[in-house]
């Protein structure tokens, strides 16, 4: 690794610090940009005339016999006129809980309304599933028809018990009836495996024309945030815990981080599906086909951890379109790639991303897609990610060496020629077409491209680059590799191999002390200072410099980095001295003399200097 290896090393972390400093502020700005369009154009009006049909009472509403569990429903229910209604009754909130294999959820007849949802894919150290809805007490998917508000109406529950196991399907099925004996019928479908929940309104005695889908209770993180920021603001929430508004607008899956109210799709475009996602699940409303609904979103503070970028309150509002129902799917979605991408609606994209306008959303994708599989087919093999992690960095070395080799033999030839390339530029220093020809005829007769020193020097950079964000972004990200362990003191190479809680240095370790944080030092110290030594057309001062300040930037960015991604480039360290030795072995270094006519390594040629 030369001077321009090192240079685009330093790219790399520039880039990786920038990406992270400015994504939120792009956010803030991409929001802001949506919010003042949106208010650009008038807000839709909805109707109020079928609504009016719906009374809502004040306490309690007036209703007949409900369905029980499993219940059928007329199929011209929503057509025909409500049989006879019976007397007022009052009803009391009940709650019933549904356990599949996948979460178990908790349904209220306080609105009809999802209160809690327990998600199985991940649990903590003690064996415990963490709840997903940020406040229960608020819940999610609240019903919005035209002006009537259904949050706080009773919904009649009928003879369901307070607990069901579903063995194969169930059904589970709410029903409001008004004093005019206008119904709303909310029924939730489960089966024994399934991702989702299928969840279905129908009305009868009426037809509203618009409605709103409300989550006000948020998503909550399942994993433990640190209380304190790190470097930048990176140790904390900001670069590792993820809190974002999702969507699938038809052409793109967008990921959102507004800090404001703000308002998505309000213009155009349609929905395939939109919900909320933290770091390693995502909760959506699927529709069974793209409809031009617009979201709603409201920032929601988390208290007791200054540190957790918050949760979001989600509003889906649309028109019915002709439809007499409104059904989606709830879907639980732990972002286990494989699992979400086979459900082909570009869910995988909540994981990572990419920007459209130089089809990263596609290329990079699939690069993240491949280094996964890749770490998966390694663990098949030798079930241990550590060790997966480090064939995956000698497999990229090894390809990005046939382009080091030829870069530093570039680099060499060029510094052995620089005695002559000098006496070329001071003696036609007033003819620039002649200087150019006898610079041409130099390298000719000493096989050397100029081009190749810089292209050389750059493609190993940009091949290892979207690679190594790729690596970033996986080991940040996957599920695959929440918990895992790898080897001695590496307990899970998702975070930051912590040995000592007890001890942390603020701002760089603010969790505690790491030891794999050092060892990165060490090696780039080494790796650096093998690089400068041999680098004879670098000023000392600035080979001092670059020893000591390539350290100290891998000590702040791997201090609170994936313990696998840390493992991953002490690991290309530890080649890249090894490389670079052998290298340097077999192509030593042209010291020439600052001013001659002779050249003096043995492969290079004098020159004819041409008049």
């Amino acid at each position: 690794m030369n001077k321009n290896t090192i240079i685009g090393s330093i790219l790399i972390a520039v880039i990786v610090i920038w990406w992270m400093a400015v994504n939120s502020a792009n956010a803030d700005a991409q929001a802001a940009a949506r919010a003042a369009k949106a208010k650009a154009t008038a807000e839709k009006q909805v109707s109020t005339d079928s609504a009016s049909k719906l009374v809502l009472p004040a306490k309690a509403p007036e209703i007949k016999a409900a369905p029980v569990l499993g219940g059928a429903v007329a199929a011209d229910s929503a057509a025909s006129a409500p049989a006879e209604v019976k007397a007022p009754a009052e009803i009391k909130e009940r709650s019933v809980t549904v356990e599949t294999d996948k979460f178990i959820m908790t349904l209220t007849n306080k609105g009809g309304k999802v209160k809690s949802v327990i998600v199985k894919a991940l649990p903590d150290s003690a064996g415990n599933f963490p709840e997903l809805i940020q406040d229960t007490t608020l819940g999610a998917f609240d019903l919005k028809l035209d002006n009537a508000d259904l949050s706080e109406a009773m919904f009649e529950l009928g003879s369901v018990p307070e607990k069901i196991v579903v063995t194969d399907s169930a059904k589970v099925q709410f029903v409001f009836q008004d004093a005019n004996g206008n119904q709303v019928i909310r029924s939730y479908g489960f089966t024994k495996d399934g991702q989702g929940v299928r969840q279905e309104n129908k009305f009868v005695g009426f037809q509203p024309s618009a409605y709103e889908l409300v989550w006000n209770g948020g998503l909550r993180e399942t994993e433990e945030i640190p209380k304190t920021k790190g470097f930048m603001g990176i140790g904390g929430g900001s670069a590792y815990y993820f809190s974002e508004v999702v969507f699938n607008s038809t052409y793109s899956v967008e990921r959102e981080m507004p800090r404001e109210t703000t308002t998505f799709n309000s213009i155009e475009g349609k929905v395939i599906w939109a919900g909320l996602r933290r770091k390693y699940v995502a909760m959506t409303v699927q529709f069974d086909e793209a409809v031009p609904a617009t979201l709603k979103t409201k920032p929601m503070k988390v208290e007791g951890n200054e540190v957790d970028p918050g949760t979001y309150k989600l509003t889906i509002a649309d028109d019915f379109h002709g439809t007499a129902a409104l059904n989606y799917d709830l879907m639980v979605l732990p972002l286990n790639w494989d699992a979400i991408a086979s459900l082909d609606k570009d869910y995988e994209k909540i994981i990572v991303s990419g920007w459209r306008w130089c089809g990263a959303d596609v290329w990079f994708v699939w690069i993240c897609k491949m280094l996964l599989k890749l770490l998966n087919m390694f663990y098949s093999i030798i079930p241990n990610y550590g060790v997966a992690i480090i064939l995956v960095t000698l497999i990229v070395r090894g390809i990005t060496t046939p382009f080091t080799v030829k870069q530093i033999k570039s680099t060499r030839g060029m510094a052995a020629l620089k005695p002559q390339l000098d006496e070329i530029n001071l003696k036609y220093r007033t003819d620039p077409q002649k200087k150019q020809a006898a610079m041409m005829e130099l390298y000719s007769k000493n096989n050397i491209n100029p081009l190749a020193s810089c292209t050389g020097g750059c493609l190993p950079m940009l091949i290892q680059m979207p690679i190594f964000m790729g690596l970033f972004f996986v080991l940040g990200r996957a599920i695959e590799l929440r918990g895992m362990p790898a080897f001695l003191w590496i307990s899970d190479l998702s975070r930051s191999d912590v040995v000592w809680s007890g001890i942390s240095i603020p701002i760089i370790m603010p969790s505690g002390l790491a030891i794999l944080p050092w060892l990165m030092v060490a090696t780039t110290y080494f790796q650096t200072k093998v690089t400068m030594g041999a680098n004879a057309g670098m000023d000392p001062a600035q080979q001092k410099m670059m020893v000591w300040m390539m350290p100290a930037m891998m000590l702040l960015f791997s201090a609170v980095m994936p313990s696998g991604l840390v493992l991953y480039w002490i690991i290309g360290n530890i080649w890249s001295i090894a490389q670079y030795k052998y290298i340097y072995s077999k192509f030593p270094p042209v010291n020439a003399p600052k001013t001659s006519s002779k050249l003096k390594g043995k492969n290079v040629k004098d020159a004819e200097i041409v008049k």
